[in-house]
């Protein structure tokens, strides 16, 4: 019996721990979720960034869909910008305390040209509105919680579905050139991805 409780307090701390790093309905390996790319739930990312060299990223992601605001946005929009794009939705905690950040890289690096959306992966338009209002998000999300789950199924080969909060920074390409897997660590984490991007454009530029 005293094995069998110790297993179960081993069990209960380690599900503890997944709910703090993400938001997930489920404990499978993220690794073994990534190949399977499966609609299958929340699964929780580990905070973890991954930079692509330009020579390896994959074709450019097309995306499109409707924002909180009912207006169309999508790849098009961006087309030539260096983008981020984040997966959240208003009830989850990681999503909620890294929001300061993202818009405090907005701030920093709208004027220079990036480009910013969010893609909602749960809410109705009104709790996304509730939430951009609350941090003072100026940038759009695409409402994609249904119809398929479009948005999300574009990145499916760069991350994976339901996993969230994800951070992509997209180059002018509009390949994946960061992803951070679960919570951003701070923002000067996102401005540091950022630049790097902003700078590939400007070596290829000084190659030319």
């Amino acid at each position: 019996m005293s094995l069998r409780r110790t297993a179960t307090a081993v069990t209960l701390t380690l599900s503890a721990a997944l709910v703090l790093v993400g938001c997930s309905s489920e404990g499978a390996d993220l690794a073994s979720q990534y190949q399977e790319g499966s609609d299958k739930g929340y699964v929780s990312g580990d905070g973890s960034a991954l930079s692509i060299p330009v020579s390896e990223r994959t074709d450019p992601v097309e995306f499109s869909g409707v924002d909180e605001s009912g207006e169309t946005f999508g790849s098009d929009d961006t087309a030539g910008e260096v983008t981020v794009v984040n997966f959240w939705y208003a009830g989850c905690a990681p999503c909620r305390v890294e929001a300061p950040d993202l818009v405090t890289a907005f701030d920093e690096y709208s004027d220079a040209g990036v480009q910013f959306v969010g893609v909602n992966t749960r809410d109705q338009v009104a709790q996304a509105q509730q939430f951009s209002q609350e941090f003072d998000i100026e940038y759009p999300s695409i409402m994609d919680n249904a119809g398929g789950r479009s948005v999300q199924r574009a990145f499916a080969g760069q991350v994976p579905l339901n996993a969230v909060p994800t951070t992509l920074v997209l180059d002018r390409e509009g390949r994946v050139a960061h992803r951070v897997l679960g919570q951003l660590a701070s923002a000067s984490q996102l401005s540091t991805l950022i630049d790097e991007t902003l700078a590939e454009s400007s070596d290829t530029a000084g190659e030319q």
